[in-house]
């Protein structure tokens, strides 16, 4: 897929009519990313109308080796340009599942508490292809309340690791806990498709060594709940235990 079907096909997915202004927003950016020490993660403001990186943290060049600079005055087309081609068209069909389930399934209230995460392989200035995955929380929307410009945190990874192509939509739930309303994987299948949001959500949790209570609590259900799912998830994977689940999916975990 060549950049201008990209553009095309982006411009689609984030179609809008109204031009917000950003000062605030990169103004406490700008505040914490001078706090903030190295490491394998950065973030940007980016904005879908003009397809621009508003900001680019500090980080960005210790993970990825590329100029800041560069990012910004080439803006979204460069970006596109270094993901992997075999990602490409997964990628905007991932994007535009996300936005079609916004808009159809989160009402307008929660939509300022949703927060949306897929991955790609991308090629660093080395000309060597890592894993990122993606994180992006919108800030602001047009009059539709389709969220235009968003605070995308981005993680890098080995590009041994290998990673399939995969979105999630989460919101906040009355405990502050993120809990997945969408999933899907574009490329082959991680989970079963059998397993339902609700499992997803106990499964990440189990990652994270929460115990049976500690998952009740975060998710608003009993503990005799959260065990009756673990033991649907097993059979579901049939697999013996949740220790063998857990080593199953450590290493994909940001996916589930």
């Amino acid at each position: 897929m060549d950049t201008l079907n990209i553009k095309h096909a982006y411009k689609e997915i984030f179609k809008s009519h109204d031009n917000p202004t950003l000062e605030k927003h990169i103004e406490k950016i700008i505040e914490l990313d001078v706090y903030l020490p190295y490491s394998s993660t950065f973030f940007c403001i980016t904005n879908t109308q003009n397809l621009s990186f508003e900001y680019i943290s500090k980080n960005m060049k210790a993970c990825l080796g590329i100029d800041s600079n560069d990012l910004k005055s080439l803006g979204m087309r460069y970006f596109w340009s270094r993901i992997h081609p075999d990602d490409l068209e997964i990628w905007l069909n991932a994007l535009n599942a996300l936005m079609t389930f916004t808009l159809k399934e989160i009402s307008n209230e929660e939509r300022t508490r949703a927060s949306y995460t897929w991955n790609y392989r991308f090629k660093d200035a080395n000309d060597n292809y890592v894993n990122i995955i993606q994180n992006t929380t919108p800030l602001e929307f047009d009059s539709e309340n389709k969220p235009i410009i968003g605070l995308a945190h981005y993680t890098v990874l080995s590009h041994q690791i290998e990673m399939q192509v995969c979105a999630s939509a989460k919101l906040l739930n009355a405990n502050n806990e993120y809990e997945t309303i969408y999933f899907n994987n574009f490329s082959q299948k991680l989970l079963s498709d059998n397993i339902s949001n609700r499992e997803r959500d106990i499964i990440r949790l189990l990652i994270l060594n929460y115990s049976s209570k500690a998952i009740g609590e975060s998710l608003g259900i009993t503990a005799n709940t959260v065990d009756t799912h673990r033991r649907n998830i097993l059979r579901k994977l049939n697999i013996a235990s949740t220790g063998e689940l857990i080593g199953m999916l450590k290493m994909n975990k940001n996916l589930i």
